[in-house]
């Protein structure tokens, strides 16, 4: 049986998740690459310790009386280091992108749909980028993005209108790329779909005879 593959993106909280959770609804299997991406983190403690420090555990305060929880990395100690430093993310990716890669190969192989997905923010980057049938990107207007990550992530206005700015050459990573490309708005606040969203989704799928799972 020939497998099938889409592959979810967005901008940062354009509601990607949100679609790939629509489309999961409706029986298709879906792995979220930004999830394996944290496990991987952990799969890689001691390579990711040995290149960044020991600085990045999660402080002991934080830990409390969580066993094992002052072993544990702290993402956002581990992402202030790499943030704006393309050797220090280069070196990041370095450890992590072959774990994900793995795994990923692992999930699809192991699946018996016959149509699966994969949900990630840098879509690009996965091993899997070349064997995708379609490509649905997720958009969203600037301001209600914004709002977005402000209500999720309650991180200063600046920081948040650095990584949204940060984004600005998003699409030409795919527009390189032949697999055809579907556009699907998100537009609500609150990340929740309306039927326009949905019906826009159906169609993508009835296109493309996608419908048997």
């Amino acid at each position: 049986m020939e497998k099938k593959l889409i592959g979810i993106t967005g901008k940062y909280c354009s509601g990607k998740n949100h679609v790939s959770s629509l489309l999961e609804k409706k029986g298709y299997p879906s792995l979220d690459l930004d999830k394996l991406g944290h496990k991987a983190i952990e799969a890689e403690r001691d390579l990711i310790l040995k290149r960044f420090g020991t600085d990045i555990l999660v402080d002991n305060i934080l830990a409390g009386d969580i066993p094992g929880a002052d072993n544990l990395i702290d993402r956002r100690k581990l992402g202030q280091k790499v943030f704006g430093s393309q050797k220090e993310l280069r070196a990041l990716e370095e450890i992590v992108h072959p774990w994900v890669n793995k795994e990923t190969k692992l999930w699809i192989n192991s699946r018996e749909e016959s149509v699966c997905l994969i949900n990630a923010a840098l879509l690009h980057r996965s091993s899997a980028f070349e064997q995708f049938d379609l490509i649905i990107i997720v958009e969203a207007p600037f301001l209600i993005r914004l709002l977005r990550a402000k209500r999720r992530d309650k991180l200063p206005w600046l920081v948040l209108l650095r990584r949204l700015r940060s984004q600005k050459n998003f699409d030409s990573q795919y527009l390189r790329r032949k697999t055809d490309i579907y556009r699907v708005g998100n537009f609500s606040v609150c990340m929740n779909s309306g039927a326009k969203l949905e019906n826009k989704l159906d169609e993508i799928l009835s296109l493309r005879e996608l419908y048997k799972v």
